[in-house]
């Protein structure tokens, strides 16, 4: 492990860590936020959408302030395994950058892309050399993030105490963001896709946390994201959240910065409780 920068922030440190990866058979890159204090700090996972890196979120959300001042740690891991020898593909939804938070079982991916193992079992491991209490997690993420927080939320049962999205790709199986890549990831048997489709997940009873999420109704990509199955699957399953969805905002980061300090709120009443 290997910190390649730490900088002051809001009272606390934000940090850039790369490690070797043995899920992902390369080094792989993350931002950690320690708000002022000694803690173990309670954590709470930002899981970015297509293209990004680990930087993204982390230059641009703005949510360290409102971690500081709630004493709330923040992870911001990459969105897929990277460098010369990793597969990759020339669209910008598939491949490097493109990670969907799964397990591939299909070549030419499966060597790298194992996002799921990543994120569920390595690095926590590896947050463990930090001051953090690995007890209180949260989770939340935008677009395909948003649908890795979910799907993660529904399956880990007792890993997070409430889970959040910002425009995520709701129902992945019905939605070409999520068809295109569960093939090329996954394989051609949809019955195997359904463990990563939160709409799916939640219409049969897999959710059991506070949620919240925010959904801008001048984002271009509404029809991709599928927000009325989520809020569907809320209502078959008698599953509570809050679905918010916010007049005039788009997919960028201008929308997440607007919203994130309830986010961030959000989790940390839970995650004090």
């Amino acid at each position: 492990m290997n910190v390649l920068s730490e900088t002051k922030a809001f009272g606390g440190r934000q940090l850039v860590v790369s490690h070797a990866s043995r899920a992902c058979s390369c080094d792989m890159t993350f931002g950690l936020y320690l708000p002022p204090g000694e803690g173990p700090f309670p954590v709470l996972w930002y899981l970015s959408g297509l293209t990004c890196t680990h930087e993204n979120a982390m230059v641009k959300a703005g949510a360290q302030a409102f971690a500081a001042r709630e004493g709330v740690a923040l992870v911001f891991p990459d969105t897929s395994p990277r460098g010369p020898g990793v597969a990759d593909d020339a669209a910008y939804d598939l491949g490097q950058g493109a990670g969907f938070y799964v397990d591939a079982t299909q070549a030419p991916w499966t060597p790298h892309f194992n996002m799921w193992t990543y994120i569920a079992e390595e690095l926590p491991g590896v947050l463990a050399a930090f001051p953090l209490d690995m007890t209180r997690q949260a989770i939340t993420g935008h677009s395909m993030g948003g649908h890795g927080a979910l799907t993660l939320a529904a399956r880990l049962t007792g890993r997070f105490r409430s889970v959040s999205a910002f425009a995520p790709i709701s129902n992945p199986t019905g939605s070409d963001w999520g068809r295109k890549q569960f093939a090329a990831y996954l394989g051609p048997d949809e019955t195997s896709w359904a463990a990563h489709d939160a709409s799916l997940l939640i219409a049969g009873g897999a959710l059991n946390l506070p949620l919240l999420v925010d959904q801008g109704m001048a984002d271009k990509f509404l029809n991709l994201l599928k927000t009325d199955a989520l809020q569907d699957a809320l209502a078959a399953s008698g599953t509570p959240g809050t679905i918010r969805r916010q007049e005039g905002y788009d997919h960028s980061y201008f929308f997440v910065s607007t919203f994130i300090e309830d986010h961030v709120a959000f989790h940390a009443r839970a995650l004090k409780a």
